[in-house]
């Protein structure tokens, strides 16, 4: 007896179609544009997840050397002289706290300098 695949082809199709919505017509409408669509699409996904931690503490060293040259040094400086007086405080706290709360980054950095 002769199989039929008709029923799993449009199952797999349809899948394409679902994680396609959103896209370019011809990549929307064709099942091989499709697929070839969301392959990369979840390249790049994957890569810029890995991007996105690279570009958030590239921010957060900014502005920590922001409010560290508004306090009197710069950003190599204040992360050396937290390290060497024994402050553990994570870039972004840092960054957070020189952005919400100028007078506590202030404090840290005395802190640190002493």
């Amino acid at each position: 007896m002769r199989v039929k695949r008709g029923v799993a082809s449009h199952a797999k199709h349809n899948k394409i179609r679902q994680a396609t919505k959103g896209f370019t017509h011809s990549n929307r409408v064709s099942v091989k544009r499709g697929k070839q669509a969301v392959t990369k699409s979840l390249q790049f996904a994957y890569r810029d997840r890995r991007n996105k931690k690279r570009t958030f503490r590239a921010l957060w060293n900014a502005r920590i050397n922001a409010a560290a040259r508004l306090n009197g040094t710069t950003y190599s400086v204040l992360i050396n002289n937290l390290k060497t007086a024994g402050i553990t405080l994570d870039r972004k706290v840092l960054a957070e706290m020189a952005v919400n709360e100028p007078e506590a980054f202030a404090n840290v950095v005395k802190a640190a300098t002493k």
